[in-house]
Parts: structure tokens; C-alpha cells; sequence
């Protein structure tokens, strides 16, 4: 059988074929899109989780980017300054 322009032979439906998705609308470069930075994590679960919001920014129109930026900054930089605080001097140094 003939094959038609889209390489199915003529008179065959195409099943389960991945259909590209018209309903998107066009293409409009001012909406968010996501940057593609990865992030390696630390090993660190406090400064991991913060990390981890700058994905927020990835869904917001760069105006909101600001809000996101400084609130992980502000989150690890507490963090950064619980870690190097001194620990804690409870022992008891009675015997």
C-alpha cells in the first residue's frame, strides 16, 4: 500500500501514535518556562529543601522570580548561621 504524507499506509488509522497537542495554543515567549539548572544536592536536608524552592521560580513570570530568590537566600542564610554557631555547652564537666 501507498504510504500518505505522514508515512501510514493510505486507508490505515493511526492508534496510539503520540499526537502533538494543538490545544497548547501558540507559542508566547513571555510565559514561564523552566531554566534547566540542575541542582546537585548537598547531603545537607535544611540547605537541600531550600534549594529545592528555587523550582518555584521555574513556574512564575520572572517578576516573581525576586520573591522566590529572596526567601531562599533568607533560608539559607539561617542555615549557613545555625551551622557555624557554637554548639551547645550543657556538658556537665563533674565527674
Amino acid at each position: 500500500m501507498p504510504a500518505g504524507g505522514d508515512g501510514v499506509p493510505a486507508g490505515e488509522e493511526v492508534t496510539g501514535a503520540a499526537v502533538p497537542d494543538v490545544a497548547e495554543g501558540p507559542y508566547d515567549p513571555a510565559a514561564p518556562a523552566p531554566l534547566g539548572v540542575e541542582r546537585v544536592p548537598t547531603g545537607h536536608a535544611g540547605v537541600d529543601a531550600h534549594l529545592e524552592r528555587l523550582a518555584d521560580a521555574d513556574h512564575l513570570p520572572a517578576d516573581g522570580h525576586l520573591e522566590v530568590y529572596e526567601d531562599v537566600h533568607r533560608g539559607l542564610r539561617s542555615t549557613l548561621t545555625e551551622l557555624d554557631a557554637r554548639p551547645d555547652d550543657s556538658y556537665d564537666h563533674r565527674s
